[in-house]
């Protein structure tokens, strides 16, 4: 899973009744609790986030997929066809379904169904498509929708604002919630991090430390979760793929996410070109480590 997947899913999981209000542009929805995302099947399949919730007297399934590029194989209106199918089949309630699609230029070409009509027989499956840049960012930043704002500097920016100016208003809206640090040390790492998707990274680096916001990014829980998971899921790539290999995506997944670095950096160059196996392992230990990415480069020098 990569780390946009991480974010997108942990954050409708902390705050899933601001994407079905938003999702479904009413109020009147009453979030109840959220499924097992792992269908049963021959394979196992995994949907990114199923809700149970009611509207109305009536209880609801609300699926949602996250896709940062287009899906080709299978394309996504069969792999929602799946999806959508196999949860009526489970659970025997009405369904809503969505795909978010976080990069400008995906899910240009995703009609919203899949149909057939052969033998006699029809069947269309239609969900929702929503592609961020298409959604009124600032009407996201107006509404009570907090959980959205990490999601904000993907969408469509007020007319005649910069990509600067655009992500430092994301950053003041987050900024300025009545949250506890570490929750809005949550906020701002997501913002962070899915905001490379988009703006550039050296740019959102340089905004964070001006603003005086990384160490409540790097002490939030939501950064030390994405390290260690991207850690964690990767100890069996290290033995299939190279551990070597690994460890250098690994280093450098860790500064990007902590320190907004960005693949032209010279420091990437150098620690693509350690061969040490065990130096390696100790630059990524200094990585999580580092207070600044010039404290990381000194260890670098160090080590």
């Amino acid at each position: 899973m990569g780390k946009y997947d991480t974010i997108s899913k942990r954050l409708i999981q902390t705050y899933p009744q601001d994407f079905i209000r938003f999702t479904l542009e009413r109020d009147d929805v009453e979030f109840l609790a959220l499924l097992d995302t792992e269908q049963p099947n021959i394979d196992a399949h995994r949907t990114d986030s199923l809700i149970s919730a009611r509207i109305g007297e009536e209880e609801v399934l609300l699926h949602y997929e996250f896709q940062t590029t287009d899906s080709t194989n299978p394309p996504m209106p069969r792999r929602m066809a799946g999806y959508i199918g196999r949860a009526i089949e489970q659970y025997d309630l009405p369904i809503h379904s969505a795909v978010i699609y976080l990069r400008p230029d995906a899910g240009q070409n995703d009609p919203g169904y899949h149909i057939q009509a052969l033998f006699g027989c029809q069947f269309i499956i239609q969900y929702q498509v929503i592609r961020l840049i298409e959604v009124e960012g600032q009407r996201v930043l107006d509404t009570d929708h907090s959980g959205l704002i990490p999601f904000a500097s993907l969408m469509k920016p007020p007319e005649g604002m910069g990509s600067e100016a655009w992500f430092g208003a994301c950053v003041d809206c987050a900024t300025d919630l009545p949250l506890d640090e570490s929750a809005k040390g949550d906020f701002l790492a997501g913002l962070s991090v899915l905001g490379g998707l988009v703006h550039d990274r050296e740019m959102i680096a340089n905004l964070i430390s001006k603003e005086g916001l990384m160490d409540l990014i790097r002490e939030s829980s939501f950064a030390q979760y994405l390290i260690e998971q991207e850690i964690e899921e990767n100890k069996e790539q290290w033995i299939q793929q190279g551990e070597r290999e690994r460890a250098i995506e690994d280093i450098l997944d860790v500064l990007e996410i902590r320190f907004g670095l960005d693949e032209a950096h010279p420091i990437s160059d150098r620690i693509a070109a350690i061969e040490d196996l065990q130096r390696l392992k100790q630059l990524l230990r200094a990585a999580i480590q580092a207070t600044s990415l010039e404290a990381f480069e000194r260890m670098l020098d160090d080590v």
